[in-house]
């Protein structure tokens, strides 16, 4: 999950969830204001803070697209007492980064993205491979739901940071799709690094509690990872703590 032309801008203000005003730090339009699409349309009050550090994706290709904007904010360095942490905001890279992930685990096979099922459509599908004692090799249908995760409070990951219908609908769809003899995984992929554990945010929606416990209970496997990022890269990279309760 790697990204080009990167520069770090001075946040000025979101007048609305798509897009920002971004005073550029570094690069040759040093000094600018320009207006940059927000890859994420979560509320992310707590890390777009007036002159907090973004990172920007510069678009030289915009015009022929027929891009709006010449940049794309997908990171912020958020203070925090005693250290800064770097987040990807980009809720575009978590899909990419879970398939890369998974094209990379020997256990897996025929990994597919965007596919439908039921009234969802999931982000992964897959063949898990497993070995039997008899030596035979068989292939069990799977499939995941991939959420970004971006809010953090005292290094515990939380999600969501807006109520979410449609994530409770997924959760829903993969209770179904395990009850329909497939195995079912839902990754809530930590777009930073430090983090000790993941709950769902109670204050937010504590109907996503109940949902993921309800999930828990018939099967579907809950997974939280964290991510190594940098300021051109995010990278799965280790399993963290998942606290329902």
């Amino acid at each position: 999950m790697n990204y080009s032309y990167i520069v770090k801008g001075s946040f000025i203000n979101r007048p609305n969830r798509f897009i920002a005003y971004v005073q550029i730090l570094t690069g040759e339009s040093k000094g600018n204001t320009v207006v940059c699409h927000v890859k994420n349309t979560g509320r992310c009050k707590e890390l777009l803070l007036p002159g907090a550090t973004v990172l920007l994706q510069y678009h030289p290709e915009a015009s022929v697209l027929g891009r709006k904007t010449e940049y794309s904010l997908i990171g912020v360095f958020k203070m925090r007492e005693g250290d800064t942490l770097l987040i990807n905001m980009d809720s575009q890279a978590p899909n990419l980064a879970a398939y890369e992930w998974l094209l990379g685990c020997g256990s897996v096979c025929e990994i597919k993205r965007e596919v439908t099922y039921g009234q969802s459509r999931f982000d992964l599908a897959f063949q898990l491979i497993e070995k039997e004692e008899s030596g035979n090799i068989r292939h069990i249908p799977a499939f995941m739901e991939v959420k970004g995760v971006t809010l953090e409070e005292h290094n515990r990951a939380l999600f969501p940071d807006a109520p979410t219908i449609r994530g409770i609908k997924h959760i829903e769809e993969l209770i179904h799709a395990k009850k329909d003899g497939y195995e079912a995984y839902l990754l809530f992929l930590i777009q930073m690094k430090g983090m000790t554990g993941f709950s769902p945010n109670e204050r937010t929606q504590p109907e996503l509690k109940k949902a993921l416990q309800k999930a828990d209970a018939a099967g579907v496997h809950i997974l939280a990872y964290d991510c190594q990022v940098t300021e051109n890269s995010m990278t799965v990279d280790q399993p963290v703590p998942v606290y329902l309760d």
